[in-house]
């Protein structure tokens, strides 16, 4: 009885060995082998998922789910709703172990194959579980702007348009294309033209026995802009030549060379100031013509100009000065004798005081006293007369500034001069000076010039000569490679000391015909004619002129 009762006791504790893990395994909360996965897993607090456990007794597996997403506790207050109800936490190392090896009633997290079907023996995910789509990381992708979302799988197809090419875009019209290009030459704008031609005239020398000549003429003109922000200057030169291929003997040569400053002071202070010379062979309608010369004596011009103005208001006040001189050459008579012309020489000083009224920006009225003294190298001429004069002149007349459509002045009055001499009368009368540019649509240009010049005289008893000109040309852009133009110009001289006339008439016609931007043909007509009651002084001349022009 006693060796039955060790028995049954050996045998009772045997099967406590034998299936003690398998008793411990059915206590709450232990599952068997906790792995170290899961723990690193519950303490990063990443996405809860379902591992499988395999047990190291009889080789089952059982399905372990891994603890959710750690809830997000932000710094400042506002940032989640107050009253939502926090989410709870399962796991082995969370509230199992809190509740004292109590497993929650949790269920695992499904997962959803390819197919989008969940797998075999799996739950639905926990209302409280976290996703992707309600979690906004730093690598989430943000959603592209309308408009540049960029297909890479797209390809164009066969019947896809070519882009038309850069080069094929429409370009803005040269408004001149066949205009002078011009060259940099420091802070100016350099343009040149050269011509080279033939030209006909029915009278050589301008004279009442008209002989004609076949002539090469050759000229040159320059000029130079400065392209400055606040100054501005500007130069002026040409240069021509005629020689005589046939007929009556030509061979004569001018040319000339003006410049002009201007600045701009401050404070509303302008000031100007220009020079030039020129020298060109004397007019043929000049009332000192010398009896016997073979041919016109030269006539060299020096000028001078400087002003200084200043706007106070509407009113303008100025202040310029002008120097001119003339010096004549030696005149070649039949004989082969030369005979001198230097008691012709003078010096023409005068003073202008100039008041303006700005009507409007377009408009200045304005009135101008000068002051003067025309001084001869010689106190006394040949014949003894003292030909030095004091001179007066007072003008009115307008400014008219309406940019390119039209601009520059006009002005009336009367001049004066009184020679030394009480032998000789005063030369006085209407005064007329104009320089006007109307523009009255584009490629057309309208000028009109006019001047009044007191003309001095080396004759006995004769003061001189009051010798009123003008002139309007008309210049028109036919097409852009033909340019046109007209001019029509009168003049009128009444000599004091004798009561004679002159009247002179000229007009002009040419055309030009650019075969590029460089080089062009140009042909020319013009007609001069003189009416006096002077004798041996009328004439009539014709000319034709046919060449080449180039342009830089």
């Amino acid at each position: 009885m006693q060796r039955c009762a060790s028995a049954l006791a050996l045998a009772a504790a045997g099967v406590l060995l034998a299936g003690g893990d398998a008793f411990a395994q059915m206590r709450d909360g232990l599952r068997g082998e906790v792995q170290e996965t899961a723990i690193t897993t519950d303490l990063l607090g990443r996405y809860p998922r379902t591992l499988t456990n395999t047990s190291p007794l009889d080789g089952s597996t059982s399905l372990v789910e891994e603890p959710a997403a750690r809830r997000y506790s932000p710094v400042s207050s506002g940032a989640i709703d107050d009253d939502a109800a926090p989410a709870p936490t399962s796991g082995l190392l969370g509230d199992g172990l809190a509740q004292g090896g109590a497993q929650t009633g949790a269920e695992p997290v499904t997962r959803t194959g390819r197919s989008g079907a969940a797998n075999p023996g799996e739950s639905a995910p926990t209302a409280n579980a976290a996703t992707d789509e309600d979690l906004t990381t730093g690598t989430v992708r943000a959603a592209p702007v309308d408009g540049f979302e960029e297909d890479r799988s797209t390809r164009i197809g066969p019947d896809g348009e070519r882009a038309g090419a850069i080069d094929a875009l429409s370009r803005t019209p040269e408004p001149n294309p066949y205009g002078p290009l011009g060259m940099r030459v420091g802070t100016f704008e350099l343009n040149s033209t050269l011509e080279q031609g033939i030209g006909w005239t029915s009278n050589a020398n301008l004279t009442t026995e008209a002989r004609s000549s076949t002539y090469s003429e050759t000229g040159l003109r320059l000029n130079a802009v400065s392209d400055w922000s606040r100054h501005s200057a500007r130069i002026d030169g040409d240069v021509r030549y005629r020689k005589s291929l046939g007929g009556e003997e030509i061979s004569d040569a001018e040319g000339g060379v003006n410049g002009e400053l201007r600045l701009e002071l401050g404070d509303q202070w302008n000031a100007f100031a220009s020079g030039g010379y020129r020298v060109s062979p004397e007019s043929a309608s000049s009332p000192s013509t010398v009896t016997g010369a073979v041919s016109r004596p030269l006539r060299h011009t020096f000028t001078g100009s400087a002003g200084l103005s200043r706007d106070v208001g509407r009113v303008r006040l100025g202040m310029y000065g002008d120097v001119a001189r003339n010096v004549y050459g030696d005149a070649r008579l039949e004989n082969g004798d030369r005979l001198s012309q230097s008691d012709r020489d003078s010096t023409l000083s005068t003073l202008r005081l100039r008041t303006g009224y700005e009507i409007s920006p377009a408009l200045r009225p304005f009135v101008e006293a000068e002051i003067g003294r025309r001084s001869y190298d010689e106190a006394f001429d040949r014949d003894g007369y003292e030909r030095s004069a004091d001179r007066y002149a007072l003008r009115s007349g307008f400014e008219l500034d309406m940019g390119e459509k039209l601009r520059g002045e006009i002005a009336a009055g009367w001049v004066s001069e009184r020679p030394d001499d009480a032998r000789l009368d005063e030369i006085s009368g209407l005064s007329l000076a104009a320089n006007l540019a109307w523009s009255p649509v584009h490629g057309t240009t309208v000028e009109l010039n006019g001047s009044t010049e007191v003309e001095g005289s080396t004759v006995a008893g004769k003061s001189g000569s009051l010798y009123h000109s003008g002139s309007v040309s008309l210049t028109r852009q036919l097409r852009h490679n033909l340019t046109g133009s007209v001019l029509a110009g009168i003049g009128w001289r009444e000599y004091f000391g004798h009561d004679e006339t002159d009247l002179v008439l000229r007009g002009e016609a040419s055309l030009t015909w650019w075969m590029n931007r460089y080089a062009g043909i140009t042909g020319r007509a013009s007609y001069e004619s003189q009416r006096g009651t002077l004798p041996d002084r009328d004439y009539d001349a014709t000319s034709l002129y046919l060449g080449m022009t180039l342009q830089r």
